[in-house]
């Protein structure tokens, strides 16, 4: 969650909008992974996180039913 010390995009909620602008295609844990590493190398996403924050960011994001897991792949929960 943002915080006072922290910037959104690096906050857990910066990160899942990050990752559902990301997200027209399911892809699997490792692609996103890949495609937030080649977006902060080409400077495109500003804030650094680990795999780990994102796994947690998926998580997040699946609790609030945003996204959901189909055949190994993320994709954007669109029932609502």
């Amino acid at each position: 969650m943002p915080a006072k010390h922290i910037s959104f995009s690096e906050s857990f909620l910066g990160f899942g909008s990050y990752i559902l602008q990301n997200l027209n295609e399911p892809k699997s844990v490792d692609e996103l992974w890949q495609n937030y590493q080649q977006d902060l190398q080409n400077e495109l996403y500003f804030a650094k996180h680990s795999f780990d924050n994102l796994v947690m960011t998926l998580l997040f994001l699946h609790s609030i039913d945003v996204v959901k897991e189909v055949n190994a792949k993320v994709v954007k929960n669109e029932t609502h």
